[in-house]
């Protein structure tokens, strides 16, 4: 108790209740800014932290991400365009509801269901932080490969088009992860002697293009569709209590996803937002209304991403393993103000863990009533004129592909991935299984190759593992999946015919 009480006084300091306040509307602003991801906000925070006492510099990178993580929503329900890699997965549900008249209740599911996702998160991380990492630790690289696979097999599921197209759109996704020197073998694949690709295919140039600019140049192509009805954004809240009770198993599904995959090592929000979302189709009651609008699956995406952001800090408060990048940025950050990762810390600095636990708390919270302003203030774009807004977008595509990589390559990586996204959505093709392959596809390989040097070429060991022969048969029923559905579909008119 003496610990809780030291805790609240460290929290109530002025110099850390203002880091929290300026960090949350930063990390809301950059979030909400296409191309400039999480990360990316909270990497740019790290010379701030130099100056700061060590409550008030974590307490930056935890409240700034929280946001930036929500607020990537954002564009991503008003102009089809994900803030951050997270919002992705269900950026086209979100846009469907906006063009159906419902940006309200769409904006608002993210938001509501974030903040539970990060609290319900934050309650993992107390209670269940030494059983979760022990199940983290015990996860070989056999394990990644099989949940970075059954994350690839995601495509099948989130496609609304045929299964087949959205396989052949995350292979072409694959492809472009090949490329660069970033591999087990340290072999330069598809580089076509351009210096700038031996360091792979960046996941954010790759996301801005295939949605944004694309975006851009179907706007150019085709005529301005009807306005969306021009009025303020009445309570940005309405009808969330009635979705939570509604769709309260699916919530509680993808806060406990979002944990398990949280506090995994490498896999973070992007993961746990594109498995959700697959799950909430699957084991839904109405799948053939996904893609048409439907909000199930913002709540359990939207709520699996945020729980996965708390639990990540499991693995990294106490071994210093990352759960992600933006733990990876916080675990330099805690040794830097000399709060050492480790089981010690949880003993010798008690007060310090407790404080951390209240300002994740804390940013959840504030996150509402902040977050309903950045909407609002969002909202305008809704009444400006298309020929306003396109060349803004491009200008912040190129700001946010710049900024991932310092060169003019990325920007204009961007603007060949604009073409790729362009093409394949004219065809039918979707592109956030492209946008899934190049996220996961160096896990899949890096995972795979050392899997294979760790049993000298015996594929056995990756079905021998309990936990690992549980995601192979998961992994292997998804991929055959589609087969499935195809044969059901030809046997029926036979059946029929008879």
């Amino acid at each position: 108790m003496t610990a809780f009480l030291e805790a609240m006084r460290l929290v109530a300091a002025p110099d850390v209740l203002i880091a929290i306040m300026a960090s949350a509307v930063y990390g809301l602003v950059v979030g909400s800014l296409p191309g400039l991801s999480a990360t990316m906000a909270t990497a740019l925070l790290v010379p701030v932290t130099f100056y700061l006492s060590p409550i008030a510099a974590v307490a930056t990178i935890i409240t700034a991400s929280a946001m930036a993580i929500f607020s990537g929503d954002i564009p991503g329900a008003l102009m089809r365009i994900p803030g951050t890699p997270a919002s992705a997965a269900y950026t086209d549900e979100a846009y469907a509801m906006t063009r159906k008249g419902q940006a309200e209740l769409a904006l608002g599911a993210g938001l509501w269901f974030s903040a539970i996702g990060g609290i319900v998160g934050t309650l993992s991380l107390v209670l269940m932080a030494p059983a979760l990492a022990e199940m983290a630790l015990s996860f070989s690289t056999f394990e990644y490969f099989w949940l970075a696979f059954l994350g690839l097999m995601c495509a099948t599921l989130v496609a609304r088009s045929s299964p087949i197209k959205a396989i052949a759109a995350m292979l072409l996704g694959l492809l472009f992860a090949c490329i660069g020197i970033e591999n087990p073998g340290g072999v330069p694949r598809f580089t076509l002697g351009i210096t700038d690709l031996l360091g792979g295919i960046e996941p954010i140039p790759a996301l801005v293009g295939v949605f944004a600019v694309s975006e851009v140049m179907r706007a150019m192509t085709t005529p301005e569709p009807p306005p969306l009805p021009r009025r303020r954004f009445g309570s940005i809240l309405a009808g969330q209590w009635a979705l939570t009770k509604k769709y309260q198993w699916p919530m509680w599904r993808g806060n406990i996803v979002g944990i398990i995959i949280g506090v995994l090592p490498g896999a973070g929000a992007d993961m746990a937002a594109w498995v959700s979302y697959a799950t909430a189709k699957r084991f839904s009651k109405e799948p053939e209304k996904f893609g048409t609008g439907h909000p199930e699956g913002l709540v359990e995406a939207g709520a699996s991403n945020n729980a996965s952001l708390a639990s990540g800090w499991v693995p990294s408060l106490l071994f210093g393993i990352p759960g992600d990048t933006i733990t990876a940025i916080a675990i330099g950050v805690l040794y830097m103000k000399g709060l050492n990762p480790g089981p010690t810390l949880f003993t010798e600095r008690a007060s310090s863990m407790y404080a951390l636990y209240i300002i994740f708390v804390l940013a959840n919270i504030i996150m509402i009533p902040l977050g309903i302003v950045m909407i609002r203030a969002a909202s305008l774009v809704l009444r400006a004129p298309r020929s306003a807004v396109m060349p803004v977008i491009v200008l912040l595509c190129a700001v946010g592909a710049f900024a991932t990589g310092n060169n003019l390559f990325s920007v204009l990586l961007v603007g060949l991935f604009g073409i790729v996204g362009f093409v394949m959505e004219r065809n039918g093709y979707p592109v956030a299984a492209l946008v899934l392959g190049i996220v996961m596809g160096t896990m899949v390989e890096q995972n795979f190759v050392t899997s294979l040097i760790k049993s000298d070429g015996d594929v056995l060991p990756f079905f021998e593992r309990p936990v690992s022969s549980v995601l192979a048969a998961m992994t292997i029923a998804a991929l055959l999946w589609p087969a499935a559905v195809w044969a059901i579909r030809r046997l029926r008119p036979a059946e029929a015919a008879r």
